[in-house]
């Protein structure tokens, strides 16, 4: 006859069976835990990703990305960067920009092109606030000023941020003359900062000057958001003008602040020389951002009680995009006529003129966006 086991024994078993379970379970998280650990977060379009050179050949490099899988830079972004490629040994590390997560064969699209763009802009943005001296060449010479290319991107250097001794004294104002002694300056390297970095234009903006921080500081301490003021055009490039406020003080007025209406190009509106009155928009690192625009009522205010959805209007083509044409409604109010409403980029052309009146009924009409989409009528 089997013994009954006693309390004590079983109590024994009860908590040896807990024991083992516990450290099961330890085990378990640990393992869960290191699992989680070792996970990373995917990799995003747009973002830099630093990967080591496993193999290349004639059209490709290809990037060990662990623990995404392989990298490939090929076709276009190969032939763009061709030359560089030229440096690179397989086991070398380089940093490049993902273009494409689901690329072909399996494989996460590179582009050492972008990813050297994006690292030259934020080297830009850095010697800018650090005011770092660069002696860069002069490429050429226009009547605002001299070009200067720095890491590939093209400078502007304004006439009015020349040192004395390289400004253009032409006591007539002549710009053939101007230019003549602007030319002169070519092939020279001057030592010049970076005052602007536009990445959307993808432009810096270089000064001669050597102003100290605290003198600029107190110039520019004068001003305040909000003021409006005379100064004189020195300059009219394509992103813009510089206005001269003061003797060693300049301003900017981009092209989007110049007027509520489209401009093409500044240099057919304004001339070294123009006196015009601005307000001042932004201060910022003691450099000035104006705008002529901001002085007039925004038309797409007085818009918004004239117009609504379902209107017919009357509208100028004035231009025309990869979206579609543009028509204007009146001085500063413009609506899309999109590529949709026609059958090819073609028949939209035919039938849309640059500079003729046509009939739109307001499909969309948002004017806290200064949105406005339309619909062709006749």
């Amino acid at each position: 006859m089997n013994k009954e086991p006693s309390d004590e024994t079983n109590l024994k078993k009860i908590f040896k069976t807990k024991s083992i379970l516990k450290k099961k379970s330890d085990e378990k998280e640990t393992l869960m835990s290191g699992f989680f650990d070792k996970i990373q977060t995917p990799p995003q379009i747009n973002s830099m990703i630093e990967g080591k050179v496993i193999s290349i050949d004639k059209s490709s490099v290809y990037v060990d990305l662990p623990p995404f899988g392989t990298g490939i830079i090929f076709g276009r972004e190969y032939n763009a960067v061709r030359d560089v490629l030229k440096n690179v040994n397989v086991e070398d590390n380089i940093v490049a920009k993902i273009v494409n997560i689901a690329g072909e064969d399996g494989y996460i699209e590179l582009s050492l092109k972008e990813a050297r763009q994006a690292i030259v802009w934020s080297e830009a943005e850095t010697a800018m606030n650090s005011k770092t001296i660069l002696e860069l060449p002069v490429k050429e010479a226009n009547k605002g000023g001299l070009i200067i290319e720095w890491q590939g991107i093209q400078g502007f250097l304004p006439a009015s941020q020349l040192k004395s001794e390289h400004y253009p004294r032409v006591i007539d104002g002549n710009k053939d003359r101007i230019l003549e002694e602007l030319k002169k300056l070519i092939g020279q390297s001057l030592p010049v900062a970076i005052i602007g970095a536009l990445p959307k234009e993808g432009k810096l903006i270089f000064s001669e000057k050597n102003l100290d921080q605290t003198e600029k500081k107190e110039i520019t301490g004068k001003y305040t958001v909000g003021d409006e003021i005379e100064g004189e055009v020195t300059s009219a490039v394509d992103f813009g003008i510089f206005i001269k406020i003061e003797d060693e003080l300049e301003g900017l007025v981009h092209i989007s602040e110049i007027s509520w209406s489209l401009v093409e190009d500044p240099k057919t509106l304004f001339k070294p020389g123009d006196k015009i009155k601005v307000k001042i928009i932004e201060i910022e690192n003691d450099k000035i951002s104006l705008s002529i625009k901001a002085l007039s009522q925004n038309p797409w205010e007085k818009a918004k009680s004239k117009y609504k959805k379902g209107d017919e209007v009357n509208g100028v083509i004035i231009k025309f995009n990869k979206h579609g044409a543009l028509a204007s409604i009146e001085e500063g109010v413009a609506g899309l006529v999109h590529m949709s409403e026609f059958e090819s980029e073609e028949k939209l052309r035919e039938t849309l003129g640059l500079g003729k009146s046509y009939t739109f009924k307001i499909s969309i009409f948002e004017p806290e966006t200064q949105k406005m989409i339309l619909s062709f009528v006749s």
